[in-house]
């Protein structure tokens, strides 16, 4: 073979090689990673932590051996007075908390009051908390003032109880969206935010309605969550099944609003046999996150332990005997964390830094080092 030739040949199989290789270079990269998010990015939404896998707005990553090195041998700086006077710990747990119905009266097992959500909620604001969506839960990106706490409300199975519009054009009384409105004006810095996680009813509302009412929820701050089409266990479901509830109800929501959901929470909690199914599909869902009905509050998205696809959550419910409430659900909950506040996710006030007790420096994930501060 001419010298040439050879030269060509081995020019091309270096070419394939680094191709496939390179670091960044995603294949696959689809519509829906580019795709506006529902409710991803709220009017209050700050350019602050990074996203998903490292990094903070803003910040250049240095070399992937250069911070190896770094986040092996650079000390984490000290916490700033303020942070330190607040008692931050931003490694803390924080509450991801799972509603279903809300009814003027409950009538089935997981169902909510009106006035059972209202004196939670009330009580979440008076304790400091201040809501955050899952997809700014799930990313880091989210500001709440010192020395209060993050809690994420996600509301699964898009009923009427939820979310409406009046005649006027406002949420109706005593559904989930009109009652965390109220405790906002109420209680000033308590967010009006939530997750809705649909199904394909939508809250029984359809066509123009439909349209008209996701757009609001929108508009106002609210995220919109995958919940699958038909509610079923995926667990027992094929890949071609899994896929086809995921992407029905991906195509619902952004052949509405024109924009891809962020996160996805699994009907009752359980994932199917292999969970890459649920966590992308090409062209159709690309999720940062996925949620479960757990029974105890999450671990913080800078900790090391922190798994975005199995993010645990917490029944609404008092301290009654079923499912052990008595000790796993909100009531219980919220209870040990005002007892044990070391234990919960405390704000330093500052998007661009993470506080914690120095006693919790090897928890933080390695990506995050460069914004840890510690005392």
């Amino acid at each position: 073979m001419p010298l040439l030739h050879k030269i060509a040949g081995v020019v091309i199989v270096c070419a394939v090689i680094l191709g496939l290789t390179l670091p960044g270079v995603r294949r696959g990269h689809d519509k829906g990673a580019t795709a506006t998010r529902a409710g991803a990015a709220t009017r209050t939404t700050p350019p602050a932590r990074g996203a998903p896998g490292g990094g903070r707005a803003g910040a250049s990553a240095p070399p992937r051996s250069e911070a190896a090195a770094q986040s092996v041998t650079r000390p984490i700086a000290a916490a700033v007075p303020a942070a330190v006077a607040a008692k931050a710990n931003e490694l803390g747990q924080v509450p991801v908390l799972m509603y279903h119905r809300i009814m003027k009266k409950a009538e089935l097992s997981l169902d909510r009051s009106s006035k059972e959500l209202y004196d939670e909620l009330t009580r979440l604001a008076k304790s400091g908390y201040v809501p955050v969506t899952a997809a700014e839960f799930v990313s880091g990106r989210f500001d709440v003032p010192a020395g209060r706490h993050p809690v994420v409300l996600t509301f699964d199975d898009s009923t009427p109880g939820q979310f409406g519009l009046d005649p006027q054009g406002n949420p109706k009384p005593d559904t989930a969206v009109a009652i965390i409105q109220q405790v906002a004006r109420e209680n000033p810095g308590f967010r009006p935010v939530a997750t809705f996680y649909l199904n394909k009813d939508l809250f029984q509302l359809t066509g123009a309605e439909a349209a008209a009412g996701l757009r609001w929820l929108i508009q106002h701050g609210f995220e919109l969550g995958n919940h699958t089409m038909t509610h079923p266990d995926l667990s027992g479901m094929s890949e071609k099944g899994v896929r086809a509830e995921l992407g029905g109800m991906e195509d619902q929501i952004v052949g509405i609003t024109g924009a891809h959901t962020t996160t996805l929470a699994y009907p009752f909690g359980s994932a199917p046999r292999k969970k890459a199914w649920a966590q992308e599909d090409a062209g159709k869902y690309r999720f940062q996150g996925i949620f479960l009905a757990g029974w105890k509050p999450s671990e913080s998205p800078f900790d090391g332990a922190f798994d975005r696809w199995a993010i645990n959550r917490v029944r609404s419910e008092g301290k009654i005997k079923e499912n052990d409430c008595t000790r796993f659900c909100s009531t219980a909950w919220l209870e040990h964390l005002d007892k044990n506040p070391a234990e919960r996710y405390t704000s330093d006030g500052d998007p661009n830094t993470i506080t914690f007790p120095k006693t919790s420096e090897d928890r933080l994930a390695k990506q995050y080092r460069d914004w840890g501060r510690l005392y």
